[in-house]
């Protein structure tokens, strides 16, 4: 057992795309008046927050994990890892970042975290990721937590921006989602998941991501509709969302699925990239329009 361990149990390329999604709603929020004491509390919280969700569900998942090609080299399925220490390690790292989340911001961002890191280990985890086809949409929730942590860590207060956060980042989740268990698609079946592309058939999947893009592609209007965003971040938004629908398109004329869907799922990356850097730097524009009309 090494520090390499310890590191790769957490699953830092997610922690590091929360990192970025925590950032835009707390950008957002701030509208040019960042306290960087309060981001970096923040961000390191909802780190330890996430952290502690994807340890426990390296707990959870270890006899499904030594089923599939891409997790079968993970600590608890290799035995570099005892359970009593993982176990002990997630839960330091969830009370440390609740507790950051608690003193350093307030008791809602904190809840927040919370709510996302039960979702995850106890809803989707303990529950729906081995029984039911709707386990990547109750999981997609947690998911959408980080930037509502970092939008209600500045306001105090869970209004329409925070509530298009959450639907926006949910409905992200699930082409994003569906788009990996396509081109994971034997490993899904050899641990016998019951996600969509599985359970219903690859054509189900397509249709699920095309709608769910065109869904999302509508939710992200909303925060330069409501007064939260700016024009510059609409038009990226805007952008970016059409293009993913139209790469979704194609997928009905695909000639390798797997491809496709890798596409997809890269793509899709690029477009939460591109949201969460637009909602920090045009937020401040927006905020000044809406003090001008109000004036």
């Amino acid at each position: 057992m090494s520090v390499k361990h310890f590191i790769q149990i957490t699953k830092p390329g997610i922690i590091f795309g929360n990192v970025l999604s925590v950032a835009g709603g707390f950008f957002l929020a701030a509208q040019g008046h960042v306290d960087f004491a309060l981001l970096l509390a923040v961000v390191i919280g909802t780190s330890l927050v996430v952290a502690s969700g994807c340890v426990f569900n390296n707990c959870i998942d270890r006899d499904i994990d030594q089923k599939m090609e891409r997790t079968k080299n993970r600590a608890m399925v290799q035995g570099d890892m005892s359970l009593p220490v993982a176990l002990a390690y997630a839960t330091l790292l969830g009370l440390t970042g609740l507790g950051l989340l608690y003193f350093q911001a307030n008791p809602l961002a904190a809840l927040c975290g919370l709510i996302g890191f039960v979702i995850y280990v106890g809803f989707y985890s303990l529950w729906l990721k081995r029984k039911s086809v709707h386990g990547t949409l109750v999981g997609s929730l947690s998911g959408a937590m980080p930037p509502v942590i970092g939008y209600c860590a500045v306001s105090n207060s869970f209004d329409l921006a925070a509530v298009t956060l959450l639907v926006m980042f949910s409905l992200w989740q699930m082409p994003h989602s569906y788009a990996i268990a396509i081109f994971r698609f034997n490993d899904y079946s050899a641990a016998k998941i019951p996600v969509l592309p599985v359970a219903r058939g690859i054509l189900a999947a397509k249709k699920q991501i095309l709608l769910y893009i065109l869904a999302f592609v509508l939710a992200t209007l909303m925060l330069t509709l409501g007064g939260y965003a700016g024009l510059g971040y609409l038009a990226v938004a805007a952008g970016m969302g059409m293009y993913w629908l139209y790469m979704a398109w194609g997928g009905y004329k695909a000639e390798d699925d797997s491809k496709w869907a890798r596409k997809v799922f890269g793509f899709s990356i690029l477009t939460v990239t591109a949201l969460s850097v637009m909602m920090s730097v045009d937020s401040q524009t927006a905020g000044e329009v809406l003090m001008t009309y109000a004036r």
